[in-house]
Formats: structure tokens, sequence, C-alpha cells
């Protein structure tokens, strides 16, 4: 498929950040919520607004003291943080320095924070408010300077109040000595790690640009638009999104306080851009239920007037009434959660991309859905199939590489088209629909191969079933281990055990023979991140499901019941 008409002059960030700040220097950039108590009423005195004058004035003062710091060179300086909007400002204060960004995970175990340390030769780390601070702080090499955000307590941190106090505002001067070429290397983000330990991709500013200027254009957003930030910024995503997006629309950008406040807090930012991976639009809908049966709902949606006022009261409980643009990403979705929140007035637009193209591939854009697909490819990407069946992409957005990693960079590239791991169709309007990933394909002790995501799609369709992975290498036939939802109850196993065997029926009957499900197996063990079944971004890891439990596969391929509980 050809490209699109691109925008070719592509600015610096840094310097769009800095054009913002003069075109909007009253207008409120970033919104932190420092509510520390869930239960307070009023927040509204409790919210740091900074303008885009503050934060670009902040921003060059602490880039100043970078540069006090003697590092060298294009040095890398590594974000270690929840969101806030000290993130940002770090991010921008190291590009204004002259640098490079690594931004880490604030939820990685301290065995793979140790690794990415060591890997991305990192001499500078920002830190910020951290759920388990004493664990990630002593992955920190003790040659790596810290400088700790406002609110944290780090006795070995240079502290950023102080910094900004102590340092004048970079000159114009110093800004341009210390300014790199525009296809030099912004940023590496180190992906999540789903199959292996992370690997460092590179990006540009050409890239970073790219996608967020024609991003920005291709969704049609503006200075008009409100982001809530709570998704990990470390996340190519939810950076793109988040960051690039509101810098080159001069959106604004609301971060949350924490967990226990989302709700408050999403109500109070009132997005009209929202950003959730499968997971989280799923325990949207379960809280949802747990209010309205499904039932009940049906019977409500079904009334003309009745609906309207259900379909906005349930909108505004979730605190996304004003969202124009609802996207989902980072993982397959199925089919009925979107046409089950399409029913309530949110129409989710899937986009589709991955960390070695800064998330930018494939939209789909309000009035435009084609559901089954991740949407049309954006502004200025070429896409194709290869004979395999891969889908292959190329952009300006499309990685420099992976760091010290040459080897793992030229196979990740084919002619010039960036590899993504995923199979694919194109239809004739150019909607691109994904049908499993490379690796994930195995081979079942029959020789017959196996594409797990589809089936798993249809599986996360059950009210039972929260988490799901079909395995199958060596076996006769697949099987799926699951999690049970939350409050399902076990009262009533046997009814319960019976809707499943009904509901693993209905998927079979849809499947190819060599494809149909021998068993559907619920475990009592959490997959979390803390005990790495699921990556920072919530995605299962295969691999650890099947050594977890490839000991109990033949032991539950003999077993009578198709449903074991």
């Amino acid at each position: 498929m050809k490209a699109k008409v691109v925008l070719n002059e592509l600015p610096f960030p840094q310097d769009v950040f800095l054009q913002k700040a003069k075109e909007l220097s009253e207008k409120v950039f970033l919104i932190q919520s420092t509510n520390q108590n869930s239960k307070a009423e009023k927040s509204e005195n409790l919210l740091r607004k900074i303008t885009w004058a503050e934060a670009a004035d902040e921003a060059l003062r602490m880039a100043s003291a970078l540069k006090k710091m003697n590092l060298a060179p294009r040095s890398h300086v590594a974000i270690l943080s929840k969101n806030c909007a000290h993130w940002i400002l770090a991010d921008f204060a190291i590009w204004l320095a002259g640098h490079v960004s690594v931004p880490l995970y604030p939820n990685l175990t301290t065995e793979t924070a140790k690794l990415i340390f060591e890997h991305s030769d990192v001499k500078v780390v920002f830190l910020g408010k951290l759920d388990k601070a004493a664990t990630m702080m002593a992955a920190i090499p003790e040659n790596v300077s810290r400088i700790s955000f406002p609110d944290v307590n780090d006795e070995q941190s240079l502290k950023w109040e102080e910094l900004v106090k102590a340092h004048q505002p970079l000159s114009e001067s110093e800004i341009q000595s210390s300014k790199p070429n525009i296809k030099d290397l912004a940023t590496i983000v180190y992906t999540s790690g789903t199959t292996g330990k992370p690997k460092g991709v590179m990006h540009s500013f050409e890239a970073f640009s790219f996608a967020a200027l024609n991003g920005v254009n291709h969704l049609n957003l503006g200075s008009h638009d409100r982001m809530f930030s709570y998704l990990p910024l470390a996340h190519v995503a939810e950076r793109l999104l988040v960051e690039g997006f509101a810098l080159y629309a001069g959106a604004s950008v609301y971060f949350a306080g924490n967990l226990d406040q989302f709700s408050q807090n999403i109500k109070e930012a009132s997005p009209t851009v929202f950003l959730a991976v499968p997971r989280i639009w799923t325990k949207l809908q379960q809280g949802i239920l747990s209010k309205f049966s499904q039932d009940k709902l049906n019977v409500l949606l079904s009334l003309p007037l009745v609906s309207f006022f259900v379909k906005k009261k349930i909108q505004k409980s979730l605190g996304l009434d004003q969202v124009t643009l609802p996207v989902t990403g980072a993982a397959p979705v199925s089919r009925d959660l979107l046409e089950w929140f399409a029913k309530l007035g949110i129409e989710i637009q899937e986009a589709y991309g991955m960390t070695e193209n800064l998330a930018y591939s494939h939209a789909q854009l309000a009035k435009k859905i084609k559901l089954g697909s991740v949407g049309q490819s954006m502004l200025g990407v070429d896409v194709k199939i290869n004979s395999q069946g891969e889908v292959l992409v190329k952009s300006l957005a499309n990685m420099l590489g992976y760091y010290k990693d040459p080897k793992q960079t030229a196979a990740a590239f084919e002619e010039g088209y960036l590899k993504t791991g995923d199979m694919g169709e194109i239809d004739d309007k150019g909607y691109l629909s994904l049908t499993g990933r490379v690796k994930d394909l195995f081979k079942t002790a029959k020789g017959k191969y196996v594409a797990p995501n589809p089936i798993e799609l249809k599986l996360s369709n059950s009210p039972y079933v929260s988490q799901v992975c079909v395995v199958g290498q060596g076996l006769s036939q697949p099987l799926a281990v699951a999690i049970f939802a939350p409050g399902v109850s076990q009262k009533n196993k046997e009814d319960i055990k019976a809707e499943l065997e009904s509901f693993l029926k209905g998927i079979n009957s849809k499947l190819d023979p060599h494809e149909r499900l021998s068993k559907l197996v619920f475990v009592d063990d959490a997959w979390s991140v803390e005990n790495e079944f699921l990556t920072p971004t919530l995605k299962i890891k295969r691999n650890r499901v099947e050594q977890k439990y490839e000991s109990s596969f033949a032991g539950w391929e003999n077993q009578r019941d198709r449903i074991i509980m």
C-alpha cells in the first residue's frame, strides 16, 4: 500500500516545546493531582497546574543544571518514576541539555532494572514516586547520579526544587551549542520483554517528531483536547499519545495521584482522549456489570428515551462523558468487548504499533471503524505482507535499531521494512487485520500449527474468564489455562461448569479440528507483573505460563472433564 501525503518539515520536539510555551504561555499544560486522601470530597485545591510558560522555565532551569554536571555530550539520562508532571519536564530537560533519555518502567523487578541500567550506560537518573522504592533503588549502580522529583525522599539524590532554584534557564545560545542532528538518537526505549530480556530500541528526534506531528493531524487533535495519563509513560504508546500528541497539539495532560484516586481523578480530568489496554477496558466493563446485570442493562438500552440517559449516566460514572477519542492498543482486543462498549455510546478506536515504530502504524478513525481490523495505515506509513504472511511496515517512525545489538537489528528488517512479528491480511480498502503472532505459533503432536491469539480473544468473552493463555506445543490438542474473573462464586460451581461447557463447545464449533481445545483449566494462581507472568503493560508472558504449568499438561489432558476447576 502506497504512503499517503505526509508533512515533511519536522521540527525538534524541544523546539516545539519552547514555541508552544510562547504561543500558549498562560494555558495550562500539566495538571498534577497531589491529593493523598482518596476520601477527600474536594481536590481542586490539591491540583498543581503548570502552564506552558512555567513548564518551559522549569525544564530550561533543569537543563542548565544538567549542563553544569559536565556530562559527556549525548550522555544517557534515565527517568525512573510513576507518571507525573515532572516526568515530562525531565524528558524535555534532557533533550534541551543535548542528552539522550532512557525511560524505565516503574514496576520492573530489581533484576530487570539492574540489567537495563548496566546495558544502557546511564550516567544520571531522575527518580520519582515508586510503589516499591527501596527495591527499585537497589538496582541503581553506585556511579549513577540521582536527581529526585519533588516530594520524593532519597538522601542520596540532588533535589529537583533546589536545582531549579539554583540555576538560571538555559540560554538560546547554550541550547544551540549542544543541539544534535534531527536524525540523531533521542531516546532508548526498552521493550517490555514478553519473550525474553528487554531490548533497547533506539529512536531519533526525527522519528518522534514524525510520529507525533502526523499523528495529531491524522487524528485531528488540537489545543482543546485533554489527556489523562496513568499507563506507564515508559511504554511507547502512552509516551507518544500523552507526551507527543499533547506537545504537537498544544493539549493539556492530567496525571492521576494514585490507584485509590483513579476514579475520582478521571472524573476531574474529564479527558477527551483516553487510552486503555484491553485489560483495563475489561475491568471497566466488569465494574459496570457489578452494578447492572447484563439482562437489566439489555432491557434499559432497548428503551429509546431511557437508553439515552442510561448511556450518559454510565459514561459520566466512568469519567468518559467528554471522550471523543477512546483508544485501545498494546494487545489484541475482542470484538465482543468493542461491540459492548459501542452499545454504551463509547466507540473504542483500536490502534496498532510497536516499540520499534514508536507505536505509529495503524489506527481506526471515528465513523470509519471496521471491527476485526486495526484500521488503515497512518500518514506516511507503507505496509505490505511478505510471502510468509508477516506484516511489514516502513515509515520515518521506524527505529534506528537495537542498542548494542547489530545482529538483532539486521534481523528486524526486510528490504528496509520493519518486520512486526504479526501475521496479517490487508483488504481492498487498506484495513489491516491481524491473525496471530509469528513466534506464538505452536505445533501440536499432530504436526499442525495453531495461532493462539484468536482463540484467546474468543475465550476472553466469557464473564468467568479474567486472563487466559492457550498452549499446546507437542500436545494432541491445544488447551487453555485461565484465571477466574474477580467475584466468581464457587458456591454454584456445577452451574458455572455447565455454562463453561456450553461456552467451550460453542467456541470449538467455530475452530478447525486441529485448533479445538481439549480442556479449559482454571488455576488458583495470580498472574501479575510482580511474579513476572505479566509484562509492565499487562501482557501475558506465554513462555512463563508454559514453564509454570508444563508438568501438568499431560495430567490435564488425560482427565475426563473438559472444564477443570
